[in-house]
């Protein structure tokens, strides 16, 4: 007696407002579990989303977090766009962490300035060689890179384990799984004095801008696009689909790559057991959030990155679980595929649900 029909014509409109109403109704949501839960509203919201960006300090902390989400979400998108679904950006982020790391401990004595190039470099090349490997068994034997690319996370954060319990641990750090201290020629240079906020924050609004520029003004863009939205049109035009999907993963590897050198020589200074909170699927939520185009992919991941400082503070103001953050992130998810599915169908009930 209920079903999903098919309208006729998607609203434009409301396609650009969904991330609006998800996020609006995901803060409801979020007040209606925390009144369950026994915590006042009002507290719960100042230490959600006031406290954590009430100084400069938290703004800076904001664009620490942001900084890697949108990076990865802008590349992401352009393979979204194109119909290649790159789930493990975040074992690329590893891979990125472990190459850049390996070369800031290989040259832990040298104290020069090409030392954080050659980390970069080391980092986007580790990206690269880890989304390579889906792109082959995708272009070579048809192997769906969703599963390819997820299972690889998990091989990636066993090597990342591996590595700080063994031969990269600190030699003076009292069997305590992590590397040595990056020296300073190995850390990223602050852009804000008293702050953690680095080089990476500017890096990813230029990433940004020129996914945006490739997507929109270029005839690789116009291929992408073309792809995700007619592959046999694409074909017919001549773009190779092969093409497209290596340089879709390859892209998408290379910045998740370098963001999670900017991690390890950034905010943590170091190889631990865990880089990253999550930043390559959480990036995944950010891309749809903004609507898959790279500058709309600057504002949903700032909304992202404050839900990791407010599952911080409510975590340290209202002796709530860190899993909030994840509980947020997920309803946002949930509810922007929900305002998605609405857009293209409508509810049919009763007896018009029967008939139709």
């Amino acid at each position: 007696m209920i079903r999903l029909q098919r309208r006729a014509h998607a609203s434009v409109w409301m396609g650009y407002l969904a991330p609006v109403v998800a996020l609006f109704l995901t803060v409801f949501a979020g007040f209606v579990l925390f009144a369950l839960l026994g915590i006042p509203v009002v507290d719960a919201f100042n230490a959600y989303f006031i406290d954590p960006i009430r100084d400069v300090y938290g703004l800076a902390e904001l664009g620490v977090k942001a900084a890697p989400l949108i990076m990865i979400a802008a590349t992401l998108s352009l393979g979204f766009r194109a119909g290649v679904w790159n789930i493990g950006a975040e074992g690329q982020l590893i891979l990125g962490g472990i190459c850049g790391g390996a070369v800031a401990l290989a040259f832990y004595d040298v104290d020069t300035a090409f030392l954080l190039p050659l980390m970069c470099l080391a980092g986007v090349v580790g990206g690269m060689a880890w989304a390579a490997i889906p792109a082959l068994l995708r272009t070579l034997f048809n192997a769906n890179e969703i599963l390819t690319s997820l299972m690889l996370t998990y091989v990636a954060a066993l090597l990342l384990s591996f590595l700080v319990h063994g031969p990269m641990r600190d030699p003076d750090g009292f069997n305590f799984p992590e590397s040595r201290l990056f020296h300073d020629a190995a850390t990223l240079p602050s852009v804000l004095p008293g702050t953690r906020l680095h080089i990476g924050a500017p890096i990813a609004i230029f990433i940004a801008l020129v996914a945006w520029l490739v997507l929109s003004r270029t005839l690789l863009g116009f291929a992408l696009r073309v792809n995700g939205e007619a592959p046999k049109a694409a074909r017919h035009a001549g773009f190779g689909q092969r093409s497209l999907i290596w340089f879709s993963l390859l892209f998408t590897g290379a910045v998740a790559g370098l963001a999670g050198l900017f991690e390890v020589a950034g905010p943590i200074g170091q190889l631990n057991p865990v880089i990253s909170p999550g930043y390559g699927f959480t990036a995944i939520i950010v891309a749809f959030l903004g609507r898959l185009h790279p500058v709309g992919v600057i504002f949903a991941g700032l909304i992202m990155a404050l839900s990791y400082l407010g599952g911080e503070t409510a975590q340290i103001t209202l002796n709530m679980p860190l899993a909030v953050t994840g509980v947020f992130q997920g309803m946002l998810l949930f509810f922007l595929l929900a305002a998605d599915v609405l857009i293209h169908y409508r509810i049919v009930l009763g007896k018009e649900g029967a008939r139709a």
